[in-house]
């Protein structure tokens, strides 16, 4: 399997010689194959010194993420599907961590939001005065 690179976003491409690979035996079911195939892949990207993307998407990547990021896959039997797995996962992880959320701009309640919250603890307070004992005026 020979990659060149891997597109996370149209403008973000991280080359394959930046890409860290250790595979091992897996572990979990699977007899003998799993005893000695290695087929657990690893993943590792340095976001410090990569080229991909622009120095400030490189910067949010590392306050979020760290200087490292690993993706660790052993879901398959099958050393390319698990590679596959962690190159996707890598991706994904890669574009969350792009997105900027965006700022919530604080209102206040309708009118109706808070006649429907009082009418609320009116009727819980009426349900819970019915379940309390009857008083000797009762």
């Amino acid at each position: 399997m020979a990659l060149s690179h891997l597109k996370v976003t149209e403008g973000f491409v991280i080359e394959d010689h930046e890409l860290d690979w250790q595979f091992s035996t897996s572990s979990g079911p699977g007899g003998q194959h799993a005893n000695r195939a290695q087929t657990r892949a690893e993943v590792r990207w340095n976001v410090i010194t990569s080229t991909a993307g622009t120095a400030q998407q490189r910067s949010l990547l590392s306050q979020r993420f760290g200087e490292l990021i690993t993706i660790r896959v052993d879901k398959h039997r099958s050393q390319n599907r698990n590679r596959q797995e962690a190159l996707d996962r890598l991706a994904a992880k890669i574009r969350e961590g792009l997105q900027v959320p965006t700022s919530r701009k604080g209102t206040r309640p309708s009118r109706s939001a808070k006649r429907k919250r009082i009418d609320a603890k009116a009727r819980r307070g009426r349900l819970k005065q019915q379940r309390r004992r009857p008083s000797l005026d009762d």
